[in-house]
């Protein structure tokens, strides 16, 4: 599975941004031609993310289309499917751009207390 690799590095770039801070919320774009399985994805993030300031995170995953265009008729089109067909004309010599990207978006942190404690 795949998915842990991707989400050790995500994980280890939460913690080089986190300083210290706990972390409530990662985002991470994934293009749809890595093919994660969202669940697998999800359970490879709390496994990396044990012990880290990450630990109790909720991750938002959005899946990226690829992007393509038809050599043959010049259409472009998006598609989250990996058996790609050009939507005009049905061809299958595509240029296809895209849907390779891993990006961790954004962290969001916990709110921390200030009560003097």
């Amino acid at each position: 599975m795949h998915e842990f690799g991707m989400c050790d590095g995500i994980v280890e770039a939460v913690q080089c941004r986190a300083g210290g801070r706990r972390v409530a919320r990662v985002k991470v774009r994934v293009g749809v031609m890595h093919r994660v399985v969202e669940e697998a994805f999800q359970q490879a993030f709390l496994h990396a993310a044990e012990g880290t300031e990450a630990e109790s995170a909720s991750l938002d995953i959005v899946v990226l289309p690829v992007r393509a265009v038809c050599r043959s008729c010049a259409a472009e089109f998006e598609s989250e499917d990996l058996a790609i067909v050009c939507a005009k004309c049905g061809g299958v010599d595509l240029d296809l751009r895209g849907g390779e990207e891993l990006v961790l978006e954004s962290i969001e942190y916990e709110a921390t207390r200030n009560d003097g404690a």
